[in-house]
């Protein structure tokens, strides 16, 4: 039997291919930031229109540049399903921490780390914001995601709050309303929260102290963990957090407003 396609009989069929165009104000301040990530620039052009592709494997962005373009405003977002977000997170990380001698975790451009989301079925996701103020959500390959989280949550109360503040924080972009959620919870939290619960909130806390321009705040939740008793095998199960601390120990050293960085 032919094949028809679009009306024409014996086409051959190809996968459609859908390039959306992000918003930046500088063509060339992007490109660099995605080379620091391993991507190569595929295309440049600056008339009549600037216009700029990247390309990481099966990643290919492109951008418009816009005169007087403001990326604090931008709602410009994109998601990439990938086998391994932890792979492609030290990936990245790695290419930051070349150029800048750390992660840059607060103002434009920054990045988040990896966390399940319970509004994406516990897929496990991170951030990059770029110069242009566009989210570039990472999202681990599901071949069956449900919809909303995983039903019961263990570590009690303050283990939902951290759940509902990365919602908050890492995919809706509400820095204060995560803290305001982690707050209530850590001040009232009682000795049955499971140590690993409570670290893993503390070291959350402080990223988003830092990123609200509140290093003290951010180096006295540091503090917190850092005085935790921990055994072996917690600190095994907290190796994710506890490396997420010591970059915001760096943060919280070396920090200034956060704002466009040159």
């Amino acid at each position: 039997m032919a094949v028809i396609h679009n009306g024409i009989r014996g086409a051959t069929v190809k996968p459609e291919t859908i390039i959306p165009i992000l918003p930046c104000r500088d063509i060339d301040e992007i490109a660099a930031f995605y080379g620091m990530l391993g991507f190569d620039r595929t295309y440049r052009q600056t008339r009549p229109n600037p216009y700029v592709v990247v390309r990481r494997g099966g990643i290919e962005l492109h951008f418009a540049g816009i005169a007087d373009f403001d990326p604090e405003q931008s709602y410009g977002s994109c998601v990439v399903a990938v086998d391994d977000t932890a792979a492609l997170f030290e990936e990245f990380a790695e290419g930051m921490r070349a150029v800048h001698g750390k992660l840059l975790l607060s103002g434009i451009p920054r990045i988040t780390r990896p966390r399940k989301r319970k509004n994406t079925g516990d897929a496990t996701g991170f951030a990059v914001v770029d110069p242009g103020g566009n989210w570039i959500r990472v999202f681990r390959r599901k071949d069956s995601p449900s919809p909303g989280g995983s039903g019961e949550v263990a570590g009690g109360p303050l283990a939902r709050a951290l759940e509902n503040a990365i919602v908050q924080g890492d995919s809706r972009g509400d820095t204060r309303q995560a803290a305001k959620i982690l707050d209530g919870k850590l001040a009232g939290h009682d000795g049955l929260t499971p140590v690993t619960t409570l670290v893993e909130a503390l070291v959350y806390r402080a990223e988003l102290a830092i990123r609200l321009d509140d290093p003290d705040t951010a180096r006295s939740l540091l503090d917190r963990v850092r005085n935790t008793p921990l055994d072996d095998s917690q600190r095994e199960s907290l190796s994710d957090a506890l490396a997420n601390a010591a970059d915001l120990e760096r943060a919280a050293r070396d920090h200034r407003p956060a704002s466009r960085r040159p």
